[in-house]
């Protein structure tokens, strides 16, 4: 945490590179010196040397921070003169301090001598400033990167959150009309009992965010809260199976994932049935994936044509929508026909733990 703070804080980052940058350069030019059978007081100038350089970059550093928005022509311009202006200097104090120490204070007759190794430095200096630029304009294009994955990632939860929430109006108006039709028929006690369920399954709803995911086993909680509900409705005409393997049960899944796909069942099966409706749920885990499929024994055998069936798009294309959104490419949803009738809805996408 303490290096991933410290790239983040670019001053830090640069006095970082700064001290780094020209240790190495006294530790390339100490090294070339040992061909040549130097004096261990060349270490000293060697130091010096790279010390001037690094002061004398430091108030570039901000003439270059000043020039940002200027014109490209204007800024090379600038970074041209600063560059010759720094290594002009920076051999000036090269030699002096090379003539003091290692030649006893030694001083030539001719001032252009002061100059010498000037073009050598200049490009050390351009060098210095190509990197600077090339460094900022990076820090950049992470930074707009970054801005684009952050607004990619914000419209992404609201995509999610758009259409879990799209769920509980749908869900809601067809449990309150059939709490309103046991009223009609003064059948309080399960409109009583069908109400206290359905606050426990909307308080659930309310306590997972629609962004993240929950365990299998606590969406089959949820469903079973909601299939409670139903069954108020239609008593022994339904009948609901599990069979889930254990391992399937600690695998995440989008939060109330398989309620549209239950509701749609009930809606356009068991409605429909006049003997016992019959809803299986299954789910295991099968070649790193998670596996759940949901049939039902409607009247008629599925039909992709089927009119009903298309109008139920609602829940259905809303679940896929929301798989799609958290897996991409990797997933499948698709309806088939059961045996012998009914249909059956097979839901696959990658098994993932708890972190």
């Amino acid at each position: 945490m303490n290096w991933r703070s410290l790239l983040e804080d670019r001053n830090k980052l640069f006095w970082l590179m700064q001290i780094a940058g020209w240790l190495g350069y006294a530790l390339v030019q100490y090294m070339g010196s040992l061909m040549h059978e130097m004096r261990e007081i060349w270490i000293a100038i060697v130091l010096l040397g790279a010390y001037a350089g690094f002061l004398l970059t430091v108030p570039m550093r901000y003439i270059y921070r000043s020039i940002w928005s200027w014109h490209p022509a204007l800024q090379l311009i600038v970074v041209l003169a600063c560059s010759y202006v720094a290594a002009a200097t920076w051999a000036v104090i090269d030699n002096l301090t090379n003539w003091e120490i290692y030649k006893f204070g030694y001083r030539p007759t001719n001032l252009l001598f002061y100059f010498q190794h000037s073009i050598a430095k200049f490009y050390i200096m351009l060098t210095w400033s190509g990197l600077y630029f090339v460094i900022k304009y990076y820090q950049l294009l992470q930074d707009a990167r970054q801005k684009a994955l952050t607004a990619a990632s914000m419209a992404h939860q609201s995509q999610l959150k758009m259409l879990r929430y799209q769920l509980n109006p749908h869900f809601l108006f067809n449990t309150l009309n059939a709490i309103s039709t046991l009223i009609l028929v003064n059948d309080t006690k399960n409109a009583n009992q069908m109400m206290s369920k359905l606050s426990r399954f909307l308080r659930f709803s309310l306590d997972n965010e629609p962004i993240k995911r929950i365990t299998l086993e606590k969406e089959m909680k949820a469903l079973m809260l909601y299939l409670d509900i139903e069954k108020v409705r239609f008593a022994e005409r339904l009948d609901v199976r599990v069979d889930i393997q254990e391992k399937a049960l600690s695998a995440l899944v989008p939060s109330l994932i398989l309620q549209p796909l239950i509701e749609n069942a009930i809606k356009y099966a068991i409605a429909k049935t006049e003997d016992t409706g019959r809803i299986e749920i299954r789910a295991w885990v099968e070649h790193g994936d998670l596996c759940i499929t949901i049939a039902d024994n409607g009247p008629q055998r599925f039909d992709a044509e089927n009119v009903q069936v298309k109008g139920s798009g609602v829940g259905l294309e809303n679940t896929r929508e929301r798989l799609k959104a958290l897996y991409g490419k990797q997933f499948s949803f698709n309806l088939s026909a059961n045996e012998p009738t009914g249909c059956l809805v097979s839901l696959r996408f990658p098994f993932q733990l708890a972190e």
